[in-house]
């Protein structure tokens, strides 16, 4: 199996996240904060080492501003419903991800709240003179993808952060295609709430996830329960991470998210991207000879993380993933990729589009193997 499909989840993952994962089942899967004994607060260890690790990653001051979820999309709700007011004024882009859309549609329709979507390019590049004009008239609330998983085009969070720090507006990121690939300083970038997930590129496991959220922001709870903190009350907390964390956490999970971020900072942020940069141009440059292909995305040779969307002319997407993964041992991804807002906006809506996401643990005969195959699928297209 050639897997191109880490855009959706990364794959292989590294031996130290499996023997982390292992390990913790074995020998220290207690409940944390839920006991006195050895094992439990080998557990809670976990948690506070992965908090840790996460803080120094993306420069965050206090780790206990770090709460865990089981995925970017939980974070991104938590977020938006535990910080948005009736009435308020929400500004995002035209290329955003079902798990930014579709919360803000439930804002519209529970709380009133009013959604500006800001157009994007065919590349997918934002439309930067709009969002300044947009953020000046007054905003509470500005939500981006710092990558969008279906064109590759990357945000200038900085620029953003900086409008939304000027105006005093509220900047919640969507990290789920860049953290553990793209450098993230939630201080010098703006950033007020960062939502990420641990089983892309932080090469963790499935299950996992989190948000950070500044100091001084208060999130309203979305679950209530035991935190293993303050027993004696049947009130909730207000204190980070536990106010956030009702329940027992994916303990086994959040190890294998730390042997995760571990690699990538052993093998260093720059050395993933570079390598992944590697790929996709290497990709991209094979891919865009073939005749009858459309490529969607910012052009070779510009900045783009790891993935690339196509189309063959006249070929179903659906049928191409299918044909690559049966006749050529290739595990790619075909349709909407859970953005129906950012295929309206290339015009793919209707057709969908094929999804070859490298990782860092592909290598070049990979990519080798890929260009051919599209090739050789668009070549007997051709001879019907």
């Amino acid at each position: 199996m050639i897997y191109l499909d880490n855009a959706a989840t990364s794959w292989p993952k590294p031996e130290e996240v499996y023997q982390a994962v292992d390990s913790c089942l074995r020998s220290g899967c207690a409940n944390p904060g839920r006991g006195g004994h050895v094992m439990a607060h080998r557990a809670g260890r976990i948690l506070t080492d992965t908090r840790e690790a996460l803080a120094g990653l993306f420069h965050i001051h206090d780790p206990n501003q770090i709460v865990f979820t089981s995925n970017a999309t939980e974070a991104i709700n938590l977020a938006l419903f535990g910080i948005a007011q009736a009435g308020w004024s929400i500004v995002t882009t035209a290329v955003e991800h079902n798990a930014v859309a579709r919360p803000l549609r439930q804002l519209e329709r529970s709380m009133g709240c009013k959604v500006h979507i800001i157009s994007c390019d065919k590349q997918g590049r934002i439309n930067m003179k709009e969002l300044k004009a947009v953020i000046q008239t007054g905003v509470d609330l500005v939500v981006i993808g710092h990558a969008s998983n279906v064109t590759g085009v990357i945000r200038p969070l900085a620029e953003i952060g900086q409008l939304t720090k000027s105006a005093g507006t509220l900047f919640i990121v969507d990290s789920a295609q860049t953290a553990g690939i793209e450098d993230i300083d939630v201080q010098a970038m703006n950033i007020d709430l960062l939502a990420f997930t641990g089983h892309k590129g932080l090469l963790g496991v499935q299950g996992t996830g989190g948000l950070y959220s500044r100091s001084g922001i208060a999130l309203r709870p979305q679950r209530f329960g035991g935190t293993g903190s303050m027993s004696e009350s049947d009130v909730q907390p207000d204190f980070l991470p536990d106010m956030l964390e009702s329940g027992t956490p994916n303990t086994p999970g959040i190890a294998g998210l730390k042997a995760g971020v571990e690699y990538i900072k052993k093998i260093g942020l720059a050395a993933v991207r570079n390598r992944e940069r590697q790929l996709i141009t290497k990709l991209m440059a094979g891919l865009q000879e073939i005749k009858g292909i459309s490529l969607y995305g910012p052009r070779l040779g510009e900045e783009r993380s790891a993935l690339l969307s196509f189309t063959l002319d006249a070929m179903d997407s659906g049928t191409i993933a299918y044909l690559l993964d049966r006749d050529y041992g290739i595990a790619c991804r075909a349709g909407l990729h859970c953005a129906p807002w950012a295929h309206r906006s290339l015009h793919t809506l209707q057709t969908g589009a094929v999804r070859l996401s490298p990782g860092y643990f592909n290598t070049d005969q990979d990519i080798d193997t890929a260009i051919q195959a599209v090739a050789e699928l668009a070549c007997s297209q051709r001879r019907y």
